[in-house]
């Protein structure tokens, strides 16, 4: 039977006691339904996971002892930074949940010209917060145990003068293939537009800031197929799609 993983946010070590927060309690009484003695595995987004086990699990709290701490991981030997143009809803979301199943290690939405959706001051703040909810959500899902950093909404100009590594940029126009490059220092930093894709001058800042245009296929990609294809075919060239896990 498979024991359920949660993710909080305070540093935990083995023998120690902890009462669950009122969202991760809430999901253990009312969705996985875990009485008293029942395990799950916790872990703090630093590194490794521990088994624990409920010793109370009531209305108004749920408690925990954490027992053995488990050092496997599932993270990639890549590490790879994504620039997400922020496109609508579903789409956002989808892309954020997806990324950090494929081993995404930090990533910044990116506001550019085409942008059908622009986000005010108090708009960002509950975007960023809904967007770090579904990766908590996701690295529990797929066994992960370093949390993804989700970095604050960025425009676009100043954001590719700050990345290092290979940089590379999706664009359907372009001539280059992944297979072409080779990263530095196992890092890569991959750039994906919104919906409207990049304007002209968003292209040429891109590029004077050293990112590499890249084609994936002879097709054009939905924004959301786009940065999943991309980070799907560096793990497979770069990574650790193909390795066992341990």
């Amino acid at each position: 039977m498979r024991v359920s993983r949660l993710y909080v946010s305070q540093p935990l070590t083995s023998g120690q006691q902890t009462v669950l927060d009122d969202d991760n309690a809430h999901y253990v009484r009312t969705v996985l339904r875990l009485s008293k003695d029942d395990k799950i595995i916790l872990f703090d987004g630093l590194g490794g996971e521990y088994l624990s086990v409920l010793l109370e699990v009531s209305r108004s709290r749920v408690r925990v002892r954490i027992e053995h701490y488990q050092g496997c991981t599932v993270e990639s030997p890549l590490t790879v930074f994504l620039g997400l143009g922020i496109s609508r809803g579903d789409r956002m979301d989808l892309s954020v949940q997806k990324a950090v199943e494929l081993g995404v290690n930090c990533i910044t939405p990116l506001q550019t010209e085409r942008c059908l959706v622009q986000l005010h001051e108090e708009r960002k703040s509950q975007r960023l917060q809904h967007w770090q909810k579904i990766i908590q959500h996701a690295a529990e899902q797929s066994g992960r145990t370093l949390l993804p950093e989700l970095m604050p909404v960025a425009d676009l100009h100043q954001w590719v003068g700050d990345q290092k590594g290979l940089k590379i940029f999706l664009d359907p126009y372009a001539e280059a293939s992944l297979a072409d490059l080779t990263p530095e220092n196992r890092q890569v930093t991959l750039l994906t537009g919104p919906e409207g894709g990049f304007a002209d001058h968003e292209r040429s800042r891109a590029k004077a800031a050293g990112f590499i245009p890249v084609r994936l296929g002879s097709r054009i990609l939905r924004t959301e197929t786009a940065s999943l294809a991309a980070l799907s075919a560096v793990q497979m060239l770069w990574g650790d799609f193909g390795r066992a896990a341990c």
